[in-house]
């Protein structure tokens, strides 16, 4: 009799464990009863009809997916390796369950061929150059194609675009080469704003004469300030000489010979 009843107790006890069931904060539970989805649980204390009711637990927290590297040939058909991080989270924990074997490997494989696709449309200079639209566009398409399983995706970053040692050195030279062209165009700008200002600066001494003999003065100063230099060089004004080419006329000009 004792035997009988301990036998109850023993089966009461794992029927009452079995029925009650605790949830944190950061989960729920999908509660099926003979097979039919009956509603979300949580959290805190469930009790369960044992036998006949079962509780599928469903993590609500952020989850970090790593998408493994992926072989990608872009649209100016250069092979690149790229891998990304996918940030998202269940927001409906009943679609994540009913709508869906298993969200984390759907999630997965969806990440993967998007981004094989989107980054497929793009040159490798956007690629490297522009993340952040190309992040913001695959996080749109995955946000609407998980949206019927009850996930919100949040957030996807590039993580890293391995190139080849070949591609490497030719993006190398291509660089090094838009610097040389950089620096031939600065220093034709610079002649060409020097051009202009000397043109400037020889129209307002032809308007004064006077300035250019004050400019002859400076030169000599400048120089005479060398102690170095050993050559003396005395500008003579063409206007202090042209009275005596005036009077003393040359022989081809007086039409005289030898």
């Amino acid at each position: 009799m004792f035997g009988f009843v301990g036998i109850l107790v023993v089966l009461g006890v794992m029927l009452l464990f079995s029925a009650v069931k605790i949830l944190p904060e950061y989960q729920r539970g999908v509660v099926l009863t003979l097979g039919r989805y009956t509603g979300t649980k949580g959290p805190g204390l469930v009790l369960l009809i044992p036998a006949v009711q079962r509780m599928i637990r469903v993590d609500l927290r952020v989850t970090v997916m790593d998408v493994p590297p992926q072989d990608v040939i872009s649209r100016d058909n250069v092979s690149v390796r790229v891998n990304a991080v996918v940030y998202f989270r269940v927001v409906e924990p009943d679609k994540s369950v009913l709508q869906v074997e298993n969200f984390l490997q759907a999630t997965s494989q969806l990440a993967q061929t998007r981004l094989r696709s989107v980054l497929g449309q793009h040159e490798l200079d956007e690629i490297l150059s522009q993340r952040d639209s190309i992040n913001h566009t695959l996080q749109t398409i995955l946000d609407e194609a998980t949206d019927p399983w009850g996930i919100k995706v949040a957030n996807v970053e590039i993580k890293d675009v391995d190139l080849n040692e070949t591609m490497v050195r030719a993006i190398a030279r291509q660089a090094e080469a838009e610097r040389e062209r950089r620096a031939k165009v600065i220093h034709a700008e610079g002649e060409m704003q020097a051009a202009e200002k000397l043109r400037d600066a020889a129209a307002m001494l032809s308007q004064q004469p006077q300035a250019l003999q004050l400019r002859y003065l400076q030169t000599l100063a400048d120089m005479s300030n060398n102690g170095k230099s050993s050559t003396i060089v005395f500008p003579l004004p063409l206007d202090l000489i042209r009275p005596l080419m005036e009077a003393f006329p040359s022989k081809r000009d007086s039409g005289t010979t030898d």
